[in-house]
């Protein structure tokens, strides 16, 4: 076995760098995608992907926060090298997902019958309605059967692996659903596609890790100690919650716009979400490649160092979400006017709210690197259900008098009114031992510098109108350079800037002192 011996500096860059490279390519194709999409296939597909995606994500409950709590469980025998604990617990994950994985399959199909109670109106596609759902469910399904391998590559800070092939084979089902929208404008076509990737990219992982791993095959009798299994079931216990809270709060949206809106709604607030979606991704690339490294500093570094740490990690957070969301405010209505047409832009109160939100939840990431990287998982776990309640009452109260505006917004009230203070509460107190008043505090400076940014760059972008590419260009350059020298000008004399800027001098001094001696000798 070749476990991981690299720094943890080394390992997050590789898996940061290939995220980045992976999903820059990714966008590209997304982009094209959606295009082609848009123009061959009726806007009430799209509709129904954001459906049924979001329907699935519900089903994925009954993975009750299982990967989570084994990835975790994962750090200490893999730092310690010891073969024969990983293998008992990977058998133990690989038991378990193959059994959510019926279970899931089982749900889905029994929620077939109830489709036309949440698609009130029969939307104007050929295809039979449930024969696509079949496609998606079993896109969701077959995951559980082989991906749980991916868990250990990533639990070994080697997630570029996985990354570089889930990104091959992307861009690849790309390609080739382009092509089939083009040639034929079959959606059923277009799923098939996405169906057979799906059990490619699965056969190759597990491929890879049998490689990487091959303990993993070796048979034995031993089992969880009680001691292990108890640990897991109380960690698995309170993830189960808040993966419920969590896809009560995110994947019901879709469901409530369809009822209130129709799936034409759906569809054109989808490209807002794809384009967030885009963003939230690329810098989740950050955040994502050093998360076992994150896990692996708290299994061994001190308190002083965790908190240095988390400290550098949330001025990063504020500086890429800020920067992004005062970008989707002032330009993402100009993106989707330039990309599709004025007919599918929405009001500029809609960009708002998913600034808002886009923000609030990209600043809970490195809460949530800490919370689930020292296994806090069940502080707040109960809170989050308040969380699902409200959302779920306030969107079909604002829904209905808003609409989806209204749905937006109960989301955002909701996350302000619970995990968003109660997380970054429990990681400070009882993971690094301080009160949680200086997170607040840098929170509130930082909400008051991006508002304070977004003035400034909407003052100096007004008078732009933009109805063209160059134009386009021109307010992007504008509202960068703007906001980002509004967040040096207030925070240069900071410790985390200086962390930073230390690093890229550093990097650029080796760059050019390697660049000089190639050219001498």
């Amino acid at each position: 076995m070749k476990l991981n011996t690299a720094s943890r500096t080394v390992n997050s860059i590789r898996n940061i760098l290939t995220g980045f490279l992976g999903q820059f390519i990714q966008t590209i194709l997304g982009f094209i995608s959606r295009t082609v999409f848009i123009k061959f296939l009726a806007a009430e597909y799209l509709g129904i992907s954001g459906l049924f995606t979001n329907i699935l994500s519900i089903l994925s409950l009954a993975e009750l926060g299982v990967g989570s709590a084994i990835i975790y469980a994962l750090y200490k025998p893999l730092a310690e090298r010891n073969e024969k604990e990983l293998t008992v617990l990977m058998r133990f994950y690989s038991k378990t997902y193959r059994i959510i994985g019926i279970i899931i399959g089982i749900i889905g199909l029994a929620l077939m019958p109830f489709l036309n109670i949440i698609i009130k109106n029969t939307p104007n596609i050929n295809e039979n309605i449930q024969v696509l759902y079949l496609f998606y469910l079993f896109n969701t399904v077959i995951t559980y059967f082989y991906s749980y391998k991916t868990s250990i590559i990533i639990a070994d800070q080697k997630n570029y692996i996985s990354s570089i092939v889930s990104y091959l084979i992307s861009i690849v089902q790309t390609i080739l659903q382009i092509f089939v929208l083009v040639i034929t404008r079959n959606f059923m076509v277009y799923l098939s596609v996405q169906a057979v990737c799906s059990i490619i990219y699965n056969l190759i992982i597990s491929k890879i890790a049998d490689k990487m791993y091959p303990f993993l095959k070796s048979k034995t009798k031993d089992k969880l100690d009680k001691k292990n299994k108890a640990s897991l079931i109380k960690n698995i216990k309170s993830l189960m919650i808040v993966k419920l809270s969590g896809v009560l709060v995110n994947n019901t949206d879709n469901m409530i716009i369809t009822y209130f809106s129709g799936l034409t709604s759906v569809g054109m607030y989808s490209n807002y979400t794809l384009l967030t979606g885009i963003i939230n991704t690329v810098l989740s690339q950050i955040f994502g490649g050093i998360t076992a490294s994150v896990g692996n500093l708290n299994a061994k570094e001190s308190k002083e160092r965790q908190r240095e740490f988390f400290d550098i990690m949330n001025f990063a957070n504020f500086w890429l979400f800020g920067f992004s969301s005062i970008c989707i405010i002032l330009l993402i209505n100009d993106v989707i006017r330039v990309w599709l047409s004025d007919e599918y832009v929405l009001p500029i109160n809609i960009a708002i709210i998913v600034a808002v939100n886009f923000y609030m939840v990209g600043m809970q990431n490195a809460v949530w690197t800490f919370k689930n990287t020292m296994g806090l998982f069940g502080y707040g776990r109960y809170l989050l259900l308040v969380t699902a309640t409200i959302n779920l009452i306030l969107s079909i109260v604002l829904g209905n008098l808003l609409g989806l505006f209204g749905i937006l917004l109960a989301t955002a009230i909701a996350r302000i009114l619970t995990n968003t203070w109660y997380d970054p509460y429990a990681v400070f107190k009882y993971g690094l031992g301080l009160k949680a008043s200086k997170y607040f505090i840098k929170y509130i400076r930082y909400l008051l510098i991006i508002i304070l940014s977004l003035l400034i760059s909407y003052y100096l972008s007004r008078f732009i109108y933009v109805d063209s590419t160059v134009k386009l260009i021109l307010k992007i350059i504008i509202c960068a350079v703007t906001s980002n020298l509004v967040f040096l000008v207030c925070l240069f004399k900071t410790r985390e800037f200086n962390y930073f800027k230390t690093i890229i001098f550093s990097f650029y001094n080796k760059t050019l002192l390697k660049v000089k001696e190639s050219i001498f000798i």
